[in-house]
C-alpha cells in the first residue's frame, strides 16, 4: 500500500514511524514533512493547506490512504475533498472536525447530550464579555478563542486586568485572527488533567492508552502556554474505574451525539479531560492525534497502525484488534530558546545518533531541516526525545539521559516532564 501523511511535525513523524513498521505499507509520502521524516518517507513540497495540490498528488500517485494529521486542513475539508475525488482518507469531515475548530459548537454539543464539562457563556462583543467577567468576579477566569489557535488560544486570567488584556488581544487586536471573533468564558475547574486519544469509525470507540501533557514553557508549570513541552503515558491517576466512567459518560456519548447530528466522526479524536471532585469533565476536544501525546502513545501500540486506520476508514473497527504494550513512555521536547515567543532557527543539531544508540529511545523531529548531511533547527519545538521502559520513573531517566546527548545553540527543555 501507498500512504500519504499530511503535515510536517513531531506528530506526523511518530505516525510515519509507526506506519513504516507495517508489512502492508510499501511506500510513504509526507507533505511537506521535515528533516527527520525524510529518513522514512519521501517528502513532497506541498503545504498542509494546499488542498487542490494534495488531492491532485494523491490521484496521480495512486495513494491508497491519505492520513490528514493537522487541525487546519481537517477544518478546511481536506478529507471531504479527497473522498469526493474517490480517494480514501483517514480523518474526520469538516463538519465533524468542527468539534475542535469551533469551541462554541463543542460546548453546545456537550450541553445538548449531557456530556460533563465546565459551565460557560459565549460572547461576540468584548464589552459584554468584560461586563460578564466583572459581574461574576470569580478568578481565575477561563477565556478561550473560539477557533484554532495552535494550542495557545486559552488564557487563565488571575484578575480583571489579565482578563481585560486577554479579551482585547483576542477580540480587538485579533492576535489569533478570526479565531478570536467569538470567545467562550468558562467556569474554572480544578483537578489533574488527562489526555485520552481514541480511534473511532463513527460507531465503535476504541480509547488509546492515557497520557498527560505539559503545556507551560517552564518547570513547575510556569510561563506561557505552548503547543506542549513534553508528555508521558500512562497517566498516574487514570484508573480502570475512571476509564469505564469516561467511556460511558463522555467517549461514546460524544461519538453517538455527532452521528445523531449528521456529523459521523471517523479518525482519531482527542479528549482533554479534567478529573474534578465531581468526576471527569471535558476541557476540550481535538479532531486528530494530539501533539506531543502521539509521541508517547504510538510507541506503546502493539498492533499494526495501518490495519487500525484502514478499519477506522472502512467502518470495521469493532472487528479489529487494538493491543498495547504494558510499559511506559516519556517524551521531552527540545525547543528553540525563546519559544513560544521569538526564536532563531538554522542552528546545527548534534548528538542525534548518539541519543538513538539506546534501542528504547526514538527522537521524533518536530521542526528540523536536513541538508548536506546535517540536521538544523527549523521551528519552535525542534525535537521530541521519547523513551520507553517498564515503568514511568525508568522511562523518565532514560529520556533525560538521551536529551543530555543532544545539543543545539539556545536549546531549551523542561526538567520535570513526567513528574506530575
Amino acid at each position: 500500500m501507498k500512504v500519504l501523511v499530511v503535515g510536517g511535525g513531531g506528530r506526523e513523524h511518530a505516525i510515519i514511524w509507526k506506519l513504516a513498521q507495517s508489512d502492508k505499507v510499501d511506500k510513504i509520502y509526507a507533505a511537506p514533512g521535515n528533516g527527520g521524516i525524510a529518513q522514512l518517507a519521501e517528502c513532497v513540497s506541498i503545504g498542509a493547506m494546499e488542498i487542490d495540490k494534495m488531492v491532485t498528488f494523491a490521484k496521480e500517485n495512486n495513494i491508497d490512504l491519505t492520513v490528514v494529521a493537522p487541525d487546519d486542513p481537517l477544518a478546511a475539508g481536506m478529507v471531504d475533498r479527497l473522498e469526493e475525488a474517490g480517494l480514501r482518507a483517514f480523518g474526520p469531515s469538516a463538519k465533524a472536525a468542527e468539534i475542535e475548530a469551533s469551541k462554541v459548537y463543542a460546548k453546545e454539543l456537550m450541553r445538548k447530550y449531557n456530556i460533563p464539562t465546565a459551565g460557560y457563556e459565549v460572547f461576540d462583543d468584548p464589552t459584554a464579555a468584560l461586563d460578564y467577567i466583572k459581574a461574576q468576579g470569580i478568578y481565575p477566569a477561563v477565556i478561550k478563542a473560539e477557533g484554532l489557535a495552535l494550542g495557545k488560544g486559552v488564557v487563565l486570567a488571575k484578575d480583571f486586568e489579565e482578563a481585560k488584556e486577554a479579551v482585547e488581544n483576542m477580540m480587538v487586536q485579533k492576535i489569533f485572527g478570526d479565531s478570536g471573533s467569538r470567545i467562550v468564558v468558562e467556569e474554572f475547574l480544578t483537578g489533574p488533567e488527562v489526555s485520552v486519544l481514541a480511534f473511532t469509525d463513527g460507531k465503535t470507540v476504541v480509547p488509546m492508552v492515557s497520557a498527560q501533557d505539559h503545556k507551560r514553557a517552564y518547570d513547575h508549570d510556569e510561563g506561557p502556554n505552548t503547543g506542549g513541552m513534553g508528555t508521558f503515558s500512562p497517566s498516574r491517576i487514570y484508573t480502570e474505574a475512571l476509564a469505564k466512567q469516561c467511556m460511558e459518560e463522555i467517549f461514546q456519548p460524544t461519538i453517538d451525539g455527532l452521528a445523531k447530528e449528521g456529523r459521523p466522526f471517523h479518525g482519531t479524536i482527542y479528549f482533554g479531560l479534567m478529573i474534578t471532585e465531581k468526576g471527569p469533565k471535558v476541557i476540550e476536544y481535538n479532531s486528530r492525534f494530539g501533539d506531543p501525546e502521539t509521541q508517547v502513545v504510538l510507541p506503546r501500540l502493539k498492533s499494526d497502525l495501518f490495519d487500525i486506520m484502514n478499519a477506522t476508514t472502512n467502518g470495521t473497527l469493532e472487528k479489529t484488534p487494538v493491543e498495547w504494550e504494558d510499559n511506559a513512555a516519556v517524551c521531552v521536547v527540545a525547543a528553540s530558546g525563546g519559544y513560544p515567543g521569538k526564536y532563531q532557527t538554522g542552528y546545527e543539531i548534534a548528538g542525534l545518533e548518539t541519543a538513538e544508540e539506546d534501542e528504547n529511545v526514538t527522537v521524533f523531529h518536530a521542526g528540523t531541516s536536513y541538508d548536506s548531511g546535517l540536521f538544523k533547527t527549523a521551528g519552535g519545538r525542534v525535537l521530541g526525545v521519547t523513551a520507553v521502559d517498564e515503568d514511568l520513573d525508568k522511562a523518565i531517566q532514560r529520556a533525560y539521559a538521551a536529551v543530555d546527548k543532544v545539543t543545539f545553540p539556545a536549546m531549551h527543555f523542561r526538567k520535570d516532564i513526567g513528574m506530575k
